[in-house]
């Protein structure tokens, strides 16, 4: 982890702690909990990442797509807990656009401004962008069309489409790591890496950034409403933007450094496969997480929320067909995650 991260850890932690317990303002907490939160997803992508070295290219591509996007977990367990569904809905919809065209977009724009035109592997590109299209324009329209002609279908429905899709993010795994493994890069970039840490030191800071996530987590959603009102922001907006963005701020920064390095393999299987892994498998394991603590979450998103997941779908996709990028694609990307967030913020 950069030494910078480092000490926003070292900073953000114990004032957040010593801000819990003297009873701090809540908006001061939320603060303090985003920033935190920042580089302990670092830690623990991190440390999946060494433990995926040491585990070998198959169970470590398995780790990495299993674990890659568990703060987002974490802070949505937390919020439905609370009874905030909106938010986790939200926040779900942020990751996938986040991912897409912020992420995406950034590393087209910084990429290019080094490399003029960056190639990647086309063939892999085009497999997750149709699992994308299932994932989003399926999975994620479909409830929100025939609740509109049954309202009450709507639990019953989102736990039909959260297995199936569940069903196929499994079978994704198995065709990338397995059957078609040759077609994706990113096992073969984990063997020939060499880990950092050992095994036990990996497991132990996991251990421990994973708790320390939790905490700051349940932090965050108990002080979401409060900042809501005092700042006059919609919880859509905190959730599609804000949650959004912290959660995903360390897979951020680590897509533009590899697109900086002309790795754009790598940069756009951060982009798009966390996309895809919220998707598919952070949100129906939300949903049947949901049903055990009393506050049912459905699949059904709102029409803005649709609108804009379908519409960077189709934008990221349409950038991915030739297998090349530039700096001016990912100022467009950029653009329409701007549009978007400005509706967000409207609304």
């Amino acid at each position: 982890m950069d030494r910078w991260m480092t000490w926003i850890l070292v900073i953000a932690l114990p004032l957040t702690v010593i801000g819990d317990i003297l009873h701090w303002p809540e908006m001061a907490l939320f603060w303090l909990a985003c920033i935190a939160i920042i580089p302990l997803a670092g830690l623990m992508g991190k440390a999946t990442e060494n433990i995926a070295v040491l585990s070998g290219p198959r169970i470590g591509g398995l780790l990495n797509a299993t674990f890659g996007n568990a703060v987002e977990l974490i802070i949505g367990f937390f919020a439905i807990r609370e009874g905030l569904v909106q938010v986790v809905q939200a926040s779900l919809t942020g990751s996938i656009l986040g991912n897409l065209l912020l992420v995406g977009g950034l590393s087209f724009l910084i990429g290019g401004i080094r490399h003029p035109i960056q190639t990647f592997n086309q063939r892999a590109a085009g497999t997750n962008a149709s699992m994308m299209l299932i994932g989003v324009v399926i999975a994620l329209v479909i409830p929100a069309i025939f609740t509109m002609q049954r309202p009450a279908i709507g639990v019953e429905l989102s736990i039909g489409v959260a297995a199936v899709s569940l069903a196929i993010y499994l079978l994704g795994l198995f065709f990338s790591l397995f059957t078609h493994k040759n077609i994706f890069n990113y096992t073969e970039d984990l063997s020939q890496e060499e880990a950092e840490w050992g095994m036990a030191r990996s497991l132990a800071v996991l251990a421990g950034a994973t708790a320390a996530v939790a905490y700051e987590s349940e932090l965050l959603v108990q002080t979401i409403e409060h900042v809501s009102r005092a700042l006059g922001w919609s919880e859509v907006f905190i959730g599609v933007i804000v949650v959004a963005i912290i959660g995903n701020a360390a897979e951020h920064s680590s897509a533009v450094l590899m697109a900086w390095r002309n790795r754009m393999d790598v940069s756009l299987e951060i982009a798009i496969g966390s996309s895809l892994q919220i998707a598919m498998f952070v949100a129906p394991l939300l949903v049947f997480t949901s049903l055990f603590v009393g506050h049912p979450m459905t699949l059904v998103f709102t029409w803005p929320e649709i609108a804009a997941m379908v519409l960077g779908v189709a934008l990221i996709t349409l950038l991915s067909l030739d297998g090349e990028s530039n700096w001016l694609e990912g100022a467009m990307a950029l653009g329409a995650y701007i549009i978007m967030g400005l509706g967000f913020y409207l609304i």
